[in-house]
Order: C-alpha cells, then structure tokens, then sequence
C-alpha cells in the first residue's frame, strides 16, 4: 500500500509483496490470463512469458483492466489479434478506457483485440478448455467468476447466489477472494471465505485479492484449516485438466 509503514508492508517476506491480482493457466501449450491490471507488464515479465492466448476479463474496476495496452507486445510476437472474452458491459468500459484501440484510424503500434462476447451460465471454449462464466457480486456490480473443469476463479465478490453456487461446487481447486478479518462491503472476509470453500466442498481452497489489513503471510497461514492456503505472487499448481 502506498505510503503505508505497517509490518506487512516493511515486510522482507516476498509473500507479502503483492501485485494486483490476475491468474495465468496454461495447457496443452496455450496460456490464458484472467484479468489485466496495473501490474499486468510487470508480471508476463516476471514468468517469462512468451505467448499469451487469451485475456479474459472479469470486470471493469481499473484494477483489472489497466494492463489491457500491453497485449500490444503479443501481437508484435504472434501477428495476430488477441482474444479478448469479456461481457457486454465490460467490453463497453473497455471501449471507453481505450478508445484508440477501438477507433485507431489505422495508427500504428495500437493494440489489436479480437472481441468476444461472453454470458453468465453459457460455457465457451478457449485454448481448447471448456470455460463457464459465473455471476458473483461485488457489491452490487456483477461480476464473473470463472471455471475451467475442476480450477474456479472468484476474485472482488461478497455474495454468491445459490444456482451459481452449484456451478462452483466441488472443485478441486477453488481461488477465492479474501480482502481481510473484518468486514467489508464488496469483499468476503477470511472467515467468508473459509465458510464458503467448506459449503461448495471445495478440496484445496487458495485465498487472493489479500490486503496488507489481513496481516502477515507466515501469521495468517497458521490460522488457516487444514486444504485452505495463501496464495501469493509467483504461486504455481499443477492439476490435471479434463
């Protein structure tokens, strides 16, 4: 957090230098991101990407969205437009962001993206994975969570609605968002969270979109249940996808 001297932010743990959140997944040679924020430059350089397929987009907050520009480095490297997934309301907020990429008049060196247009409960495939799109709440703003087979992705939500519930149920491994102990208005808490892994039986539960106000990595892994973990920065899991 800027210009904060707490100890999770004068930590030495890297676990506790955090970028913003997104996730990559790669399979059968193709990789995918979801969600491009600020540090989305930052982070395709610090995993040595060399391809990227897809971006998906959850939602329009800037946070995960104002990486979108360097995709440009993509097109230079495969010739193509990138594969862009996102819901209506969210390709217009990106239109709006990014109204050179949309009307470039043919300037050169813009960004390329190829549209797609995705809804709540329609399975679509990308980089040959079958992929649902699930309807969080962030707050009043609806949000999608993602699931590719048994991995589900739920990141900036504090309620879920029982039918979407069903579709995350039973994952092998579930990525939820967990802001901090107390409450807040848009995002599940530590507590939330655990709950809600332990309703939808999920059997590995990974915790991101942390704040430096949840505390310590090392302090807060020691309170968690047994199959519920901090993820941080540079975290990989390898699972077979069906």
């Amino acid at each position: 957090m800027i210009a904060c001297s707490c100890d999770v932010c004068r930590s030495d743990d890297s676990r506790d230098q955090r970028l913003r959140s997104s996730v990559m997944i790669e399979h059968n040679g193709q990789v995918v991101v979801v969600d491009s924020g600020p540090d989305f430059r930052q982070q395709m350089l610090n995993v040595d990407a060399a391809r990227l397929d897809a971006l998906l987009f959850t939602h329009e907050h800037k946070d995960h969205i104002a990486g979108m520009d360097d995709v440009r480095a993509f097109n230079f490297q495969s010739g193509k437009p990138m594969e862009v997934y996102a819901s209506v309301r969210v390709q217009k907020a990106l239109e709006r962001e990014y109204h050179y990429v949309f009307h470039d008049e043919g300037y050169p060196g813009v960004p390329r993206v190829n549209m797609n247009t995705i809804h709540q409960g329609e399975a679509f495939k990308v980089a040959d994975m079958d992929v649902l799109p699930v309807n969080v709440w962030h707050h009043k703003l609806p949000v999608m969570a993602f699931r590719f087979a048994d991995f589900s992705y739920v990141t900036d939500a504090n309620a879920i609605d029982d039918p979407e519930k069903e579709m995350l149920r039973d994952s092998k491994i579930l990525v939820l968002n967990a802001l901090r102990k107390e409450a807040h208005v848009s995002h599940f808490t530590l507590d939330e969270a655990i709950a809600l892994g332990k309703e939808l039986n999920a059997a590995e539960v990974y915790l991101t979109h942390i704040s430096h106000q949840l505390g310590k990595h090392a302090d807060v892994s020691l309170q968690l249940p047994p199959d519920v973990y901090l993820a941080y920065d540079g975290l990989q899991i390898e699972m077979p996808v069906a």
